[in-house]
């Protein structure tokens, strides 16, 4: 295990379509005033429609035939034309008043004393009854949508030849049919238009996507989002920076603990200023404090610091229940990892109650946990920072990370998240910054008794001595008066199953000294059940 000892449009007009506008039908009176078609497109007469019963009805544009148009009765009145691009032949409206406005793309003028007026635009008609899709460009471009009909094959085709339809007895009604079946070719001739045009695009582009407005609007998250949690957490959450007198330090984490300018971090992060060295603290707005230690606890790994001019604004995060915390929460992480502050990672509680080892950076396994496991992204340096569930509030605090190298739990080699982070759980971390705050020194639970350190114990056994031959049950404890001896294996406490020394150690540190639990041992091979109330020590020694 490897603690974070942190060291060192404009839209594109759609371009004219490919076949060919019509020009204005010759009369008298419009031949000097019509305004010459676009440059460079090809033109063909449009064909003189007949007059009889359909009040001057328009044809609709196309390639001329041999032998097209037919010849139409004499007229008796000057038609008055404009000429309009390709996509836009109007139908006429014999009893129209105002002056007919260009529908082209271009908007092209209107003749002078015309008649006409632009009709309203109907929805895209391909298909008429009885007829086949309507492919535009078909003898053309050879492009449409869908290069429906291109080259040939059955139904009426945009721009080819238009088969003029029978006369019909009566005024209105044939203006009207002459009208309505024009609408539905201009609407099928824009549609095949788009068609060709996007077409186009994606020959060019490879995208056949429009854009759309890139002003977006204001945007709005939800304050359940990671986002939203982030927005609210970071602006209370520090990058630590701790040096020690003879200039060595590292980088860490920590956050606001309340109004008075307390901030709750891990031992090891502070651990190098200690003794005469120096701590700044730097908010992500960049402004930055100067700090003194309040208090550390090494076993915990818990330290709490102090800014000194601290502003009188500042937000404490809200601390939750990680006794609630359960496999599968969503977690998000922030720190400084390898330096890079105010990151945030997510990701999920992937273990409880792991036993952890960590160590400080002088060599020695010294902090336990029972920590929160999660699989959001943590490295060097996210030490001491919040690991939040998803409102926002503190479940753990950030403190070590399994390791590819240094041999496992304990290891010392600083290497990258492999996906298994370990926290201190909140719940235990407030109780130790509570009284780092009231006294400066740190009050752990204990039995009285010393356990090997050794994993795969099948349990934690009460050694033969303590450290220095001193007696491995202490005289008078909570162990003693239950009655443990030397040699027995503790292998539960309540209903935690203990594996080693460390889990036992981490367990009962998260409780406080007079706690009741319940312990069963094995000695001689049979099990025992006790229950015994947990006492305290103060300090590090």
């Amino acid at each position: 295990m490897s603690t974070e000892n942190e060291g060192k449009s404009e839209g594109t007009q759609v371009p004219p379509a490919p076949s060919a506008p019509p020009v204005p039908v010759e009369s008298p009176s419009a031949a000097s005033q019509a305004p010459a078609p676009d440059a460079g497109a090809p033109t063909t007469p449009l064909p003189a429609a007949p007059d009889a019963g359909r009040a001057g009805a328009a044809g609709t544009a196309g390639a001329p035939e041999e032998g097209w148009p037919p010849p139409g009765p004499p007229r008796t009145a000057p038609a008055a034309s404009a000429p309009v691009d390709g996509d836009w032949p109007p139908p006429a409206v014999p009893h129209a008043s105002s002056g007919y406005e260009s529908a082209s793309p271009h908007g092209g003028p209107p003749a002078p004393g015309s008649d006409w007026q632009n009709p309203p635009q109907a929805t895209p008609l391909y298909a008429e009854a009885g007829a086949g899709p309507h492919a535009y460009g078909a003898a053309g471009a050879g492009a449409g949508a869908g290069d429906a009909g291109a080259g040939g094959g059955s139904g009426t085709v945009w721009g080819a030849s238009y088969q003029q339809p029978a006369p019909k007895p009566g005024r209105g009604r044939g203006g009207l049919v002459a009208a309505v079946l024009v609408a539905a070719l201009v609407a099928g001739g824009l549609g095949g238009g788009l068609g060709y045009t996007l077409a186009r695009n994606d020959d060019n582009s490879g995208s056949t996507t429009v854009s759309a407005s890139t002003s977006g609007g204001d945007v709005k998250r939800d304050p359940g989002t990671v986002a939203g949690v982030a927005a609210r957490a970071l602006p209370s959450t520090v990058t630590i920076e701790a040096e020690s007198s003879s200039g060595e330090g590292g980088t860490g984490t920590g956050f606001v603990f309340d109004t008075q300018g307390h901030i709750l971090t891990n031992n090891h992060v502070v651990a190098e200023a200690v003794n005469g060295g120096k701590l700044t603290a730097t908010f992500p707005d960049g402004k930055k404090y100067n700090a003194e230690i309040v208090g550390h606890a090494k076993g915990y790994d818990v330290a709490v610091i102090k800014l000194k001019n601290a502003p009188s604004d500042l937000k404490p995060l809200t601390l939750g229940n990680s006794d609630k915390v359960a496999v599968g929460d969503s977690t998000i992480a922030i720190g400084a990892p390898f330096g890079l502050s105010n990151t945030v990672t997510t990701g999920i509680i992937s273990a409880k109650n792991r036993p952890v080892a960590s160590s400080d950076g002088s060599g020695s396994s010294s902090s336990y946990m029972s920590a929160l496991q999660t699989d959001a992204s943590i490295n060097p340096g996210n030490s001491g920072g919040p690991l939040l569930d998803a409102s926002g509030n503190v479940i753990g605090i950030n403190s070590a990370i399994q390791s590819t190298g240094g041999g496992g739990l304990g290891g010392t080699t600083q290497s990258g998240s492999i996906g298994l982070g370990f926290a201190i759980p909140i719940n235990q971390a407030k109780y130790v910054a509570q009284q780092l705050i009231k006294t400066g020194e740190p009050v752990y639970a204990k039995i009285g008794a010393s356990v090997s350190l050794q994993e795969g114990s099948g349990g934690a056994k009460i050694t033969d001595t303590a450290e220095g031959g001193a007696s491995a049950v202490e005289t008078g404890g909570p162990a003693d008066r239950a009655g443990l001896k030397p040699g027995d294996v503790i292998t539960k406490l309540d209903d935690m199953v203990i594996d080693s020394g460390p889990t036992l150690i981490g367990e009962i540190w998260t409780h406080q000294p007079g706690d009741k639990v319940t312990i069963t041992y094995e000695r001689s091979g049979k099990t025992h059940t006790v229950d015994l109330t947990l006492g305290s020590r103060k300090g590090d020694n």
